[in-house]
Formats: C-alpha cells, sequence, structure tokens
C-alpha cells in the first residue's frame, strides 16, 4: 500500500507560532487609531503588498488574503480604520466594504470557476474572531466535492494552490474589478 503525501510547507510558521513577516525597510506610519499589533492595520501602512498578501485598496477598505486559508481562494476584507463593530463603521465604509464584496464573488467566479461561498464575519473572541479588535469579512470560495475525509480525519485541509500563486492570479485583476460599473 503506497501513501500520497500533501506537501503544505507554508503551514510551518502557523504550526510553530512563527510570524512569516519580516520588518518593513523603514518603520511603518500607522493610521489615527490604528494598533501597531493589528496586522490588518500594519498591512494598510506598509506598501509591500506582495509580501502582505494585500490583494488591493479601497480609500476605505483593504482586501488580504488568508495566510491560513479555509479553502483555497480565501480572502478578508476589511476597513482601513481599526473598528471592533459594525455600529462603529460609517454608512460610507458599510458601503464600500460589502461592494468590495460583491465584487471579490465575482472576480472569483469569474478566474476560479467558484460555484459558491461561505462569507461572513466572526464578532467578538467568542464568536470565533481571530482579530478580535478589527473588524472583516471573510470570503470562502467553495466548490462542489470540496469537503473530503482529510477534514474529518486528519483535521487537514488541502489547498491546491500556493498563496504566492493565488495572489499573482487575483492581484492583477482586483484594480478592474474595482472600477467596473456596479455589479
Amino acid at each position: 500500500m503506497s501513501h500520497e503525501r500533501i506537501w503544505a510547507p507554508w503551514r510551518l510558521a502557523y504550526i510553530v507560532g512563527q510570524t512569516a513577516e519580516s520588518p518593513p525597510p523603514e518603520p511603518l506610519v500607522l493610521e489615527p487609531g490604528a494598533d501597531p499589533g493589528c496586522f490588518f492595520c500594519r498591512d494598510v501602512a506598509d506598501p509591500r503588498d506582495q509580501q502582505n498578501l494585500v490583494l488591493g485598496r479601497g480609500p476605505r477598505t483593504i482586501t488580504v488574503l488568508n495566510r491560513y486559508p479555509y479553502n483555497n481562494g480565501h480572502l478578508m476584507v476589511a476597513p482601513r480604520a481599526h473598528l471592533a463593530r459594525l455600529d462603529q463603521l460609517d454608512a460610507a465604509t458599510h458601503a464600500e466594504c460589502l461592494d468590495t464584496i460583491t465584487r471579490l464573488v465575482n472576480l472569483l467566479e469569474r478566474l476560479m470557476r467558484v460555484q459558491g461561498f461561505n462569507i461572513g464575519l466572526n464578532l467578538g473572541n467568542v464568536a470565533g474572531a481571530g482579530v478580535p479588535g478589527h473588524l472583516h469579512w471573510h470570503i470562502v470560495p467553495r466548490w462542489q466535492g470540496d469537503v473530503n475525509f482529510m477534514g474529518v480525519t486528519a483535521e487537514v485541509r488541502v489547498i491546491s494552490q500556493s498563496l504566492e500563486a493565488l495572489w499573482e492570479l487575483l492581484q492583477p485583476e482586483f484594480g478592474r474589478a474595482m472600477s467596473q460599473d456596479k455589479p
């Protein structure tokens, strides 16, 4: 009996508790109210988008690839401001967050032939928020048959594309998707 090996070396940093981030070449100038311990706030201030897996930016939002994805194409959309609650968003930021999510769904369907999505946010630690101080939505693409025995028996997820390859696929199209007429 032979066993197939599944390699996911990019997960090692997560397993051993290391951060994959290197310090920026110059000290970051964070936006007012930003938390220096929050990776969203650091990503807003750091221009190294590819290294930080920042897919794109809007006037009020930032879109980032999830370093520890639930599924291939897992994205996060967050306000640029460090806000923890929905009622802290002004109307323009709330609208831009939802418009960005809508446009990203269309982009993922077109480029990756996504068949469905799980889209949501976790508010607070007890709800599972990994970054409870910075509100963010998860966009998790789904395909027929993407759930298999690995997640059930081995608590392992198989991601079919590297984060770098995903960034290279999506990033050139991000600006076009955000500038088109309403989806």
